[in-house]
């Protein structure tokens, strides 16, 4: 890569640059999100809707602990974009080398926790009944690989904070192609079961760690650090630690309101609900996928274009990503409203799960369309380097909101109480995005 390939997002149309960004982060999570979806399919045909369930039991723990590398990275690309855009590029560099060895450190301390801690975790999170046994192996052999997919999110956010989308949509493609082709082998040609689910989930995440590697080594990185930027240094800790632990916290609020649903759900209608969750679950990561995409490629463009003082270009920014992200969230809620039954049916052939899922999925569905204002405008902060707003505002939703909501509601509404707390908590949270966003525009893009 070209040492000023960054430059471009300071000078570019605003819309050709989130076209550019986001166009390759949607597809990236387009194709992982499918990943995800298509081997809940496979698992749910091929093995059984209990294993549908055990994957979801297992998902919150070792993405958890894959949130480990995808804070530091946002964290750290946060930095990156800022420094790249005053033109810094010796602090960028000492930003990765310290993003590379947190990396290390706290995914393998994390993940020999979860293995010595096995019997307790996966009940703790719904893995009770029948969903235990299958949700232990996968858990097992799923978690040796999350440091390695640790470090692929970690790395490609910051390849997305060079400004090489491109680069980052592949890196997402190559593990989630390599899941479903090893998913066909494992489970279906060589009849392993959960074992096979589990080994190709893991083998996938060494594919990305592979290409990966191979781009910050050739010449389309700029950033090359040395062995001395490996070293810890205590203020750059200091401030990836407080931007990354927005996105930490983000995760670690959605492992426990799984460790919630999950278990009010069991108690309430045992693991055909647990499986009904899991199936909308798996919707919302795949149906928001452009949504996300917007939001990823909104990051290094607000965060450049702040770092290098351009504040009309920052609100520019700001206006088309919720445009964009609001139109396509628009699209999504009138897809799911008109065809739940037939998404459903694609999961499993069980008729109580097909029966009883359509209705909740369209409550859960329900305020998607605004839920672009919450996620730009939370990632606004993120993206200039305010942990604190940007931390507060990530947490309204599922920890301010949706938690206390799905306690109350539940005891009164029984699992009706579960689905209306969805539409009331993106509610809540993007009335109160929208008001400390629109007050900081005035306050620091207008004004300064």
């Amino acid at each position: 890569m070209e040492p000023n390939k960054s430059d471009a997002l300071g000078t570019k149309s605003i819309g050709s640059l989130l076209v550019q960004q986001a166009v390759p982060a949607s597809i990236g999570i387009l194709v992982m999100s499918l990943n995800i979806l298509v081997d809940t399919i496979f698992v749910g045909n091929w093995i059984g809707p209990i294993a549908i369930a055990a994957i979801n039991v297992v998902l919150p723990v070792s993405f958890f602990i894959a949130a480990l590398g995808m804070a530091i990275g946002i964290g750290g690309s946060s930095m990156i974009s800022r420094a790249l855009g005053a033109g810094n590029n010796e602090h960028a560099l000492h930003t990765f080398g310290n993003q590379i060895s947190v990396t290390l450190i706290l995914t393998i301390t994390m993940v020999a926790l979860g293995l010595t801690f096995v019997d307790e975790i996966i009940p703790a999170f719904g893995g009770k009944g029948d969903i235990f046994d299958p949700a232990k192996i996968y858990y097992q052999i799923v978690l040796y690989g999350v440091p390695v997919l640790a470090f692929c999110m970690m790395g490609n956010t910051v390849i997305r904070a060079e400004g090489n989308p491109k680069f980052a949509m592949i890196a997402m493609i190559i593990p989630s192609v390599g899941n479903l082709l090893l998913d066909y082998l494992l489970i279906n040609i060589l009849d392993w079961g959960m074992y096979g689910a589990a080994w190709a989930t893991t083998a996938s995440y060494f594919f990305c760690f592979g290409y990966i590697l191979w781009y910050f080594l050739s010449r389309h990185s700029q950033l090359k650090p040395a062995l001395g930027h490996l070293s810890l240094k205590a203020k750059i800790l200091r401030e990836m630690g407080a931007l990354g632990f927005v996105t930490l916290a983000r995760q670690a609020v959605v492992s426990v309101t799984y460790l919630i649903i999950n278990n009010i759900l069991f108690n309430l209608g045992g693991e055909t609900s647990v499986t009904v969750y899991a199936i909308i679950g798996r919707m919302l990561m795949f149906a928001l996928f452009p949504v996300l995409g917007v939001t990823q490629g909104f990051l290094p463009i607000a965060g450049y274009n702040y770092g290098a003082e351009k504040y009309q270009r920052v609100r520019e920014s700001i206006n088309k990503a919720i445009f964009y992200a609001s139109a396509m969230a628009l699209v999504i809620f009138l897809l799911i409203m008109a065809f739940p039954t037939a998404i459903v049916s694609v999961f499993t052939d069980d008729a109580e799960i097909v029966s009883s899922t359509p209705h909740a999925m369209r409550w859960v569905f329900a305020a998607v369309p605004i839920v672009g204002i919450q996620l730009i405008g939370s990632a606004y902060f993120q993206a200039i380097g305010k942990a604190t707003p940007a931390l507060l505002l990530t947490l309204t939703r599922q920890g301010f909101f949706f938690i206390p909501l799905v306690l109350i509601l539940s005891k009164m509404y029984g699992e009706m109480g579960v689905w209306f707390s969805f539409p009331l908590a993106d509610l809540l949270s993007t009335i109160i995005t929208g008001y400390f966003l629109n007050r900081e525009i005035r306050k620091t893009l207008i004004n300064s």
